[in-house]
């Protein structure tokens, strides 16, 4: 058969919600799996949310994955469970920059702490297939782990904040890709993106280590990469954001001009999968498919998109 990695799997998927401890920093984290119903070991795909999400944020591509052979997992992070990151009624401005500090520095021992605790866990998971995919801020966490994690072995990052020329209000999160072995990159950007344009994404990958790939969703903003596309566009248009992010939802377009979030998720789900496909199994199908046109796949399912060129070497 030929490869699809837009089609559902042949899985049945178990949801499962586990709580894991970390004792040498006692925080108590969330955590949601999704499960292949199948023996055997399986790739861990662990997802990192934005930081306006939570670890449910895009279940619609954790189930995906887990329905084609992935064990993923998602967590809370720190900044949703630790008391003393949350956001209190009444801030300084030198407390504030120290609290977001403290959310940054704790976003990359989320994700190396969860890895080796469900590697530890009976959970049946494959150690030398590791990848991680996140939205956003949950980009910047999954492109800076791989500097001190070398189980990674694939990134997918979604929107990803990091860029050297990052907008008003966007967190000043930086990135130096000084990964010590190759880890294959996918980004996956959005056209009419506001917070986070393609643009700024192409400069990320501009900087990061070969072997990597970008494609662009047109007519997507950065609330396309998650479930409830349409309410969570329109929820933020609503707000009045404080800060140097109050020119934010005045500038963004509305839903009804934007694709539609079976468009944004067919585009999500499809290529994410092959990416994972390509890296972490060695697939040729996979491979041919991100070698050949994949403009033209996406398009034969009314998604419009477009290849970011690098050049040779990819």
């Amino acid at each position: 058969m030929a490869y699809d990695p837009f089609a559902p799997g042949p899985l049945a998927v178990e949801a499962r919600t586990i709580e894991a401890s970390d004792p040498a920093r006692g925080r108590l984290f969330p955590c949601d799996l999704w499960l292949p119903e199948r023996q055997g070991e399986h790739p861990l795909i662990v997802f990192s949310h934005s930081s306006a999400g939570n670890r449910r944020s895009a279940s619609f591509l954790c189930t995906h994955l887990a329905s084609h052979g992935y064990a993923v997992a998602a967590m809370d992070h720190s900044e949703l469970v630790a008391r003393e990151l949350a956001r209190p009624q009444a801030e300084g401005e030198a407390e504030r920059a120290a609290r977001i500090e403290a959310v940054i520095a704790s976003r990359v021992p989320d994700i190396r702490f969860l890895i080796g605790y469900l590697l530890d866990s009976a959970f049946g998971l494959d150690p030398a297939r590791i990848g991680l995919v996140g939205h956003s801020f949950g980009g910047w966490t999954v492109l800076a782990v791989p500097e001190v994690e070398p189980l990674v072995g694939s990134v997918v990052a979604l929107a990803p904040a990091g860029s050297q020329h990052h907008r008003p209000g966007i967190l000043p999160v930086k990135l130096t890709f000084a990964w010590s072995r190759e880890v294959p990159t996918l980004y996956l950007a959005a056209g009419d993106d506001t917070m986070v344009p393609a643009a700024a994404v192409a400069e990320l990958l501009d900087r990061t280590p070969s072997p990597k790939q970008m494609f662009v969703l047109r007519r997507a903003d950065h609330q396309h990469f998650v479930d409830d596309v349409e309410g969570e566009h329109e929820a933020l248009r609503a707000m009045s954001l404080p800060g140097d992010a109050a020119w934010i939802p005045a500038a963004m377009r509305p839903i009804a001009e934007l694709a539609s979030a079976e468009q944004a998720h067919i585009f999500v789900r499809g290529l994410t999968l092959a990416h994972l496909d390509a890296s972490l199994r060695h697939s040729e199908g996979a491979q041919r498919f991100l070698g050949g046109d994949v403009e033209a796949e996406l398009a034969a399912r009314g998604v419009e998109a477009v290849t970011h060129k690098i050049g040779p070497g990819f």
